[in-house]
C-alpha cells in the first residue's frame, strides 16, 4: 500500500485558483493554476483535477487539504451573500453613548443588521461586574425578531477577561430563538477593545453563509475524486484551523490569502526576514517576512469601512494586478485601473488578440514576460511603457511604506503576476523570483501550522505574574487544539505584556500565541 504522506493546498483568488501537492518533506510534487469561475466549485474542482492528474500523485496518499480563500473579504467589500444579524451588547449603562454599528457605512449596516440592543451586563478590566446581566431584556429583544434573523452576535465589555455573561446570554438566546440559532461570541473572536471586537464579531456572524458555500464547494470536489482527507482553512495569521472551527469563525479567513503568500515566499526563498510583493490578476499585496512568517500589523484593521482588532498581516494593498485595465485619456498620462479584466485576461488582453490594454500587455511589450503575441501591442508600445513606469513608481512607494527601518532588504516577487515587478527597486538589495513563485499562496497554505491565541488583563499587584502568564498560555494552547493542532507538539511562540495606562491599579494586558503541527489522522 502507498504511504499516506501528501498534503493538498488550494488557494481561491479573485482571478485564479491554485492547487499544489506537497510531500512529507515539504517538497512540491504537483501544481496547477486555473481561472477562478463564477461558480466557485467549478474552479476548485478543475484545480484539484489538474494536480491529481500528475503521475507523481496517488489520491489515496493525500491526508490533509488546506484551503485559503478571499471570498469572505470580497463578500464584505461587495455587500453580497451576507446574513442578517441581531447584535446584543452587554454593557449598559456604561456603553450606551456609542450604540452598536454606529460607525459602520450605512449600506453595509443596512445589509447586515436585523436590530441592535444594549442591555445590562459586562465586566471591569479586573473581572468585577459592571452591572447584573439583564437576561429578560435579551429575551424581550430577541423574541419578536427571532424568525427573521440568521445569526446573533453577543458582545460583553471585557469579555476576554471573563466570558461568563456572554455564555449566559447565549443560553438565554437559545431558549428564545431555538437551540439551532447561529451565535457568535466576542470572547472567541477579538481582543480587548470593545467597539473593534464588536465589529469583528458581527462580521463573523454575517459571513457564515459565504464560508459554508466555499466549504461545500471544496467538499463536493473532494468527494468527486474519492478523497476523504482532514480539511483545514487558512486564517489571517498564516496558520490553520479545522473545518468545523472555520465554519464557526469565518472572519478569521479574511487575511488568509496574503498571509499564505508570505509564508510560501519565505519557504521558497529560504529567507527568514525580507519583503514580499504578491501580484495577482486584480490586486497586489506588499508585506514583510519576520522569522519566516508574515509580520503582524500592530494597527487596527479596517475592511469595507469597518474597524476591527483581530490579528492581520502587516500589508500595503494596491488595486493593481496583471489584469488591471489601462486607459489613455491623452497621449501623455495613462491611467491604471482600478478595474481589472480578472479571469478574462486570456480573452480580452491585447497580446491574446483582445481589445483591452492591461498591465500584462505593458509587461509583455517591455519584455518582462513572454505571453501571447507581443507584436499586437506595437501601436501602443510607447504608452504601455509609460504605464509600466507608473507601476514601478507605485511599487517602490509601497515597498518604502512597508519597511520599518532604513535598511536595504531582499524582496521576493510571487503570484501569477510577479513578472510585473522590475528587477530593481529603491531600497531593495535583490529581487528574487524563486521556482514555483506563481503558486506561493497555495504552498503557504499547505505548509501552515495550527495556532491559537488568548489574552487577559491582569493586576499583578493582586496576582502572581508567572501564574497569570501560565493561565493565558494554557488558554492559547487550548484554542490551538480546538483549531486542529496536535496537542502533544504545541509550543508557545509568542508572549506579549503591555502595561495599561491611566488606571488606579497597575494592570498589564498579557497575550500569548501557541502553534503546532497538524494533528494526526
Amino acid at each position: 500500500m502507498p504511504r499516506a504522506d501528501l498534503r493538498l493546498g488550494v488557494d481561491v483568488g479573485g482571478t485564479n485558483t491554485d492547487a499544489v501537492v506537497l510531500d512529507a518533506d515539504d517538497r512540491l510534487v504537483a501544481k496547477a493554476k486555473v481561472p477562478t469561475t463564477p461558480d466557485v466549485s467549478e474552479g476548485i474542482d478543475r484545480a484539484i483535477t489538474a494536480v491529481l492528474g500528475s503521475p507523481s500523485v496517488t489520491p489515496d496518499r493525500i491526508t490533509h487539504v488546506m484551503l485559503g480563500t478571499t471570498h469572505a473579504t470580497n463578500a464584505i467589500l461587495e455587500r453580497r451573500g451576507l446574513r442578517r444579524v441581531a447584535v446584543v451588547r452587554l454593557g449598559a449603562p456604561a456603553t450606551e453613548a456609542v450604540p452598536p454599528l454606529s460607525t459602520w457605512p450605512p449600506d453595509l449596516r443596512a445589509a447586515v443588521s436585523a436590530g441592535e440592543v444594549v442591555v445590562g451586563g459586562g465586566f471591569e478590566f479586573d473581572g468585577r461586574p459592571i452591572a447584573p446581566l439583564d437576561e429578560e431584556a435579551i429575551a424581550r429583544f430577541i423574541e419578536p425578531i427571532a424568525d427573521r434573523v440568521d445569526a446573533v452576535a453577543i458582545v460583553s465589555v471585557f469579555a476576554p477577561v471573563s466570558p461568563e455573561h456572554e455564555l449566559r446570554a447565549a443560553d438565554r438566546v437559545r431558549e428564545v430563538a431555538g437551540s439551532n440559532v447561529d451565535l457568535s461570541l466576542s470572547h472567541e473572536i477579538g481582543t480587548v477593545g470593545l467597539l473593534e471586537r464588536e465589529n469583528a464579531t458581527v462580521l463573523n456572524a454575517t459571513l457564515g453563509r459565504v464560508t459554508r458555500r466555499v466549504a461545500e464547494a471544496l467538499s463536493s470536489a473532494l468527494n468527486a475524486h474519492g478523497l476523504e482527507p482532514l480539511v483545514f482553512f487558512a486564517q489571517n495569521d498564516g496558520s490553520l484551523m479545522g473545518l468545523d472551527y472555520a465554519l464557526d469563525h469565518p472572519v478569521l479567513t479574511i487575511g488568509s490569502g496574503p498571509a499564505n503568500s508570505i509564508r510560501g515566499a519565505a519557504h521558497l526563498s529560504g529567507l527568514d526576514d525580507g519583503l514580499v510583493v504578491d501580484v495577482g490578476g486584480t490586486s497586489t499585496d506588499i508585506g514583510a517576512i519576520a522569522n519566516g512568517f508574515a509580520r503582524e500589523s500592530t494597527a487596527p484593521f479596517e475592511i469595507g469601512g469597518v474597524r476591527t482588532n483581530f490579528r492581520m498581516p502587516d500589508l500595503i494593498s494596491l488595486r493593481l494586478g496583471g489584469g488591471t485595465v489601462l486607459r489613455f485619456p491623452d497621449r501623455r498620462a495613462p491611467t491604471l485601473g482600478p478595474d481589472s479584466v480578472g479571469y478574462r485576461l486570456s480573452e480580452t488582453a491585447m497580446v491574446f488578440g483582445g481589445g483591452t490594454a492591461t498591465l500584462t500587455d505593458a509587461a509583455a511589450a517591455a519584455g518582462r514576460t513572454v505571453l501571447g503575441d507581443p507584436t499586437l501591442t506595437t501601436p501602443r508600445r510607447r504608452l504601455l511603457g509609460r504605464a509600466l513606469s507608473q507601476l514601478d513608481a507605485v511599487l517602490a512607494d509601497g515597498v518604502d511604506r512597508i519597511k520599518t527601518a532604513r535598511t536595504v532588504s531582499p524582496l521576493v516577487a510571487v503570484g501569477g503576476g510577479a513578472f510585473l515587478v522590475p528587477d530593481a527597486l529603491p531600497g531593495v538589495s535583490d529581487v528574487l523570483r524563486p521556482c514555483n513563485h506563481d503558486v506561493a499562496n497555495a504552498i503557504g497554505a499547505a505548509l501552515a501550522h495550527v495556532s491559537g491565541q488568548a489574552e487577559a488583563v491582569v493586576r499583578f499587584a493582586a496576582a502572581d505574574r508567572a501564574a497569570a502568564i501560565d493561565a493565558v498560555c494554557a488558554a492559547a494552547r487550548g484554542r490551538a487544539v480546538l483549531a486542529g493542532a496536535d496537542p502533544t507538539r504545541i509550543e508557545i511562540v509568542e508572549i506579549e505584556e503591555i502595561p495599561l495606562a491611566y488606571l488606579t491599579d497597575p494592570a498589564v494586558r498579557v497575550r500569548a500565541k501557541a502553534a503546532g503541527p497538524l494533528g494526526e489522522l
